[in-house]
């Protein structure tokens, strides 16, 4: 009854004031209370809280996985409200790759997870649409980088070797796409190196000698810098996407949602977004709290490294019609370079939860 009062009164609140993504082990597992205080983030998601409000609620925990790393940042507030809680609302699991939560999420023993946006998009094709979309949290994380002085646009990777991660996904398709759109051919112009991990990424760097470039995700960048003398970011390739596609936006985490979850337990998943929204705010507000936070949960080994990092980890909170157009035309770039990074085809309508 405590659990369902509070579920209840969450949902009011948000209606009420609308009215006026170091590493842990596998599996490591916390959870997080509702918070009553989070304003509904449109209308829209009021009047879908306020409907809700007539769905039975299930008494279980809200399953939810997070990957270890930005996607998941936007949640520790989230989790560690939650320690205080005698009967939690949310269980959030950390895994170390996506592929450990894909079965568990496509079987249905988690409701929601934090994954990869091009990822979400291919569950929602082999699944025939049983996967949905339900909110963005992390922008562009990716950055060129390097040990000289010789990079200041795109243009000046013309010539060069460049170490990423990433072969056949999300970082090959945007480094290909950023040169290309500035006249640079991918296969002529430069040479990419792909390793396997960030680690071989960083090892190369330190070894290739003044001038090396390299692209690297957030927080490893901070971590780089950190190990390798003279190692600066060069270009924002989230700022260098918006110069060439500014109706829509470098993606790189969304929360996923099971739909016959969605359709089943509206009310807990209104409210759990709502505290969502609030953990992604108090993150992005409270810096150095938060840092100490990403680190206890092993997200990034060091506190102070988090701190650094989580400026530039883009973490934000997008829903409804704006998540829907920022997230279509990411997928479209990606669709055009290779059909098979979004699941062979671009999804429909109802992948986009809450938009009409």
């Amino acid at each position: 009854m405590k659990r369902l009062l509070s579920m209840v009164m969450a949902a009011a609140m948000a209606l009420s004031l609308a009215a006026c993504g170091g590493t842990a082990a596998s599996g490591s597992t916390a959870s997080s209370q509702a918070a009553s205080s989070v304003p509904a983030s449109s209308q829209a998601e009021s009047a879908s809280a306020a409907s809700a409000a007539s769905t039975p609620y299930s008494g279980d925990a809200m399953r939810i996985a997070g990957l270890q790393g930005p996607t998941t940042m936007g949640m520790v507030k989230l989790m560690k409200d939650q320690e205080s809680m005698e009967s939690p609302l949310y269980e959030v699991t950390m895994y170390g790759a996506a592929d450990e939560i894909v079965p568990l999420l496509t079987k249905g023993e988690l409701d929601a997870a934090a994954i990869p946006a091009n990822l979400a998009a291919t569950l929602y094709q082999k699944t025939e649409g049983k996967i949905q979309l339900a909110a963005v949290n992390t922008l562009g994380v990716l950055y060129v980088v390097t040990t000289g002085d010789e990079v200041a646009s795109v243009a000046d990777l013309a010539g060069k070797t460049i170490y990423s991660t990433g072969k056949g996904t999300t970082p090959e398709y945007v480094l290909n796409y950023i040169l290309s759109e500035n006249g640079i051919d991918p296969a002529k112009d430069v040479t990419i190196e792909y390793k396997s991990e960030a680690t071989e990424v960083l090892a190369m760097l330190q070894s290739a000698g003044e001038g090396a470039v390299a692209v690297l995700p957030q927080p490893y960048v901070t971590a780089a810098q950190a190990q390798v003398e003279g190692l600066t970011v060069a270009l924002d390739l989230t700022e260098e996407w918006n110069k060439i596609d500014p109706d829509s936006q470098l993606i790189t985490g969304v929360l996923a949602v099971r739909s016959d979850y969605a359709q089943q337990h509206q009310l807990e998943l209104e409210v759990f977004l709502a505290d969502y929204r609030s953990s992604i705010e108090w993150v992005t507000e409270n810096t150095a709290d938060a840092a100490q936070l990403v680190a206890e949960y092993g997200i990034v080994a060091k506190a102070p490294l988090a701190e650094k990092a989580l400026p530039a980890c883009n973490i934000t909170y997008m829903a409804g019609e704006d998540m829907k157009q920022a997230l279509s035309g990411y997928l479209d770039v990606l669709y055009q370079q290779d059909a098979a990074s979004v699941g062979g085809a671009l999804p429909g309508d109802d992948f986009y939860y809450g938009v009409e």
